[in-house]
């Protein structure tokens, strides 16, 4: 079951305490990590601050230093706080779905599936300021570090839940909406090699089981649950569960909030409507 949690308001203070709380304890558990604590979120003053050093300490290499990668996602949430937003509701999401998840602090230093999805973030900014080279190098970074594939032009709401990670692809028209659930091998594609609109629109509050695969321009509608290892290839109705290679629709209405509840029982009675 989810956890259930107060609604954090857009003032990142009530997170962001909770994060140094949790570092400061960690400290004392394990002293020999102190520094790296330290230097990742007690030196810093906001959750702004110690993301773009997170994303930095990660990301960096010889051919784009640590500083220099910085001081780019710096500018790019002074350019856009909502960037900053979106991180916070990230961090609540996997606390709530997540029983993995004891707090803030391991999905910050260690859930590589939150770590990509805020450098997406980014690189989205990036991309729609004109800059698609370095948000093409920020994308390959991240592919050869998390197995997290996510063209930078995707667009992806807030509150996204990004389980494991590994294997997830996501295309370049994809869009993703608010409070959704993305389980590691999950692929939304394309169906062929034309180019325009031609990837999945995922609804609010869907929850794509592990090693889904939505392909083509089609709609997944709020609320809907795609089981895992599912091929879904036409639209699914909102509320509604879809599974099977190609997928048919198996439940209507599914549960309430699949992606929150992380619900991935299937109902006893294949109702087999056809989609």
């Amino acid at each position: 079951m989810a956890q259930v949690f107060e609604v954090i308001t857009p003032d990142d203070k009530p997170i962001w305490l909770c994060l140094r709380q949790e570092a400061g304890d960690a400290i004392a558990e394990e002293p020999g990590l102190a520094s790296m604590l330290h230097s990742t979120i007690l030196s810093h003053d906001d959750l702004a601050s110690a993301l773009s050093y997170q994303i930095a300490r990660k990301l960096g290499d010889d051919t784009l230093r640590g500083m220099t990668l910085r001081e780019l996602v710096s500018k790019a949430y002074d350019a856009d706080p909502s960037l900053v937003e979106y991180a916070q509701a990230d961090l609540q999401a996997v606390y709530e779905r997540d029983p993995a998840a004891k707090g803030y602090l391991q999905t910050f230093m260690f859930f590589k599936g939150f770590l990509s999805l805020q450098i997406h973030r980014v690189a989205h900014r990036l991309w729609k300021d004109g800059r698609q080279t370095m948000a093409h190098f920020l994308q390959s970074r991240v592919s050869e570090l998390f197995q997290i594939d996510i063209n930078p032009a995707a667009r992806i709401g807030k509150g996204v839940f990004l389980d494991h990670g590994t294997g997830i692809v996501i295309g370049e028209t994809a869009v993703v909406g608010d409070d959704c659930s993305i389980l590691q091998g999950v692929t939304l594609g394309g169906t062929g090699a034309e180019r325009g609109d031609r990837h999945p629109k995922i609804g609010k509050g869907v929850l794509l089981g592990a090693g889904a695969n939505v392909l083509g321009n089609i709609v997944i509608g709020d609320y809907a649950k795609i089981a895992s290892g599912s091929v879904v290839l036409k639209p699914v109705p909102p509320h509604c569960t879809a599974a099977g290679v190609p997928a048919k629709l198996v439940n209507c209405k599914t549960c309430e909030d699949p992606a929150r509840q992380m619900d991935h029982t299937m109902p006893d009675i294949d109702l087999d409507y056809s989609i």
